[in-house]
């Protein structure tokens, strides 16, 4: 017997949430290795993460996040971690 339309809706939906799950998982990893991975991993998350401009928005809009907004609150905690760094320095 075929499948109904709500049947073919269903995973649809559920394929769509599962690479949603997917990409935010591929940000998240990229972000954790940003803030505490070896030092090459931690350079190229940096750079991927505040340099890139083809995959890291669409990766970004693939995750349902907005890569503007994402890059911004990134720019805040690396502004405080350099503070943070500096004032231990001091």
């Amino acid at each position: 017997m075929g499948e109904s339309n709500i049947e073919r809706e269903i995973g649809t939906d559920q394929e769509t949430r599962g690479e949603v799950r997917m990409w935010q998982a591929v940000v998240l990893k990229t972000i954790q290795e940003w803030v505490s991975g070896p030092l090459r991993q931690h350079r190229q998350a940096e750079q991927y993460l505040f340099q890139d401009k083809k995959d890291f928005p669409r990766v970004c809009r693939s995750a349902g996040l907005d890569p503007d907004d994402l890059r911004a609150r990134l720019t805040k905690i690396r502004s405080r971690q350099s503070h943070l760094s500096e004032a231990i320095a001091a």
